[in-house]
């Protein structure tokens, strides 16, 4: 068994812990695979020791590795999970099942014609700003509620989740709290958050998923 699958085993046991010690059932976080910067014979083993949801940056990266893979595991749930552009778009509704980066009006317009051009809707995570870092994406914590809202009334799309990543340097904690507490409001049900760094933090927080990458296939 190599060093990645023995990880991958590793993190699913810390989930299935971290879940256990926030009095959650078992089975309430989905772990996402997070395989930027990795080729499909990297991603191959992990598939094959039963992970089924795996997490990409970039559109372009993805379309080079996972529609060999998809065919081959037709079962596989692909995300994005990195900023998406608004050019980007056709691509991404035709191979993602999930897009975590809506963060705009002007990506919820293009995704919003994409889906009804394609007949293919993925779903849909609007991704919250949680530490308003001028350089990052994800919309002001103060206007997510309202462009839930507008996702769903002026752009007919079904907002599924939320998705934050918080800032390196901060303890990520009050982010979740404060995730959690939008999502609420916003009436969605999914949280997508937490990292190699701290997942078993956001699960006491109400993750339903995590994202992680570096402590299942080491860094690039």
């Amino acid at each position: 068994m190599g060093d990645t699958v023995q990880q991958f085993f590793a993190v699913k046991a810390k989930i299935a812990a971290a879940e256990q010690e926030a009095r959650r059932e078992a089975g309430a976080v989905t772990l996402v695979a997070v395989s930027k910067t990795f080729d499909a014979a990297d991603i191959r083993p992990v598939i094959e020791a039963g992970q089924r949801v795996f997490g990409e940056n970039r559109v372009q990266e993805a379309q080079g590795k996972w529609p060999d893979l998809k065919q081959a595991f037709p079962d596989i749930e692909l995300h994005l999970i990195g900023p998406l552009q608004s050019n980007k778009a056709k691509e991404a509704v035709a191979l993602f099942d999930v897009i975590e980066t809506v963060d705009r009006e002007k990506i919820a317009a293009e995704l919003a014609k994409e889906i009804a051009r394609q007949g293919r809707s993925p779903k849909l995570y609007v991704q919250v700003n949680t530490g308003s870092e001028p350089q990052k994406a994800g919309i002001e914590p103060r206007a997510a509620i309202a462009f839930v809202a507008r996702c769903r009334d002026v752009h007919g799309l079904a907002i599924e989740g939320l998705m934050c990543i918080p800032p390196a340097d901060e303890n990520p904690g009050p982010h979740f709290a404060l995730l959690e507490k939008l999502a609420r409001e916003a009436g969605v049900a999914k949280l997508s958050m937490g990292m190699s760094g701290d997942y078993e933090t956001a699960i006491a927080f109400g993750a339903t998923s995590v994202r992680v990458g570096s402590a299942i296939f080491g860094s690039r």
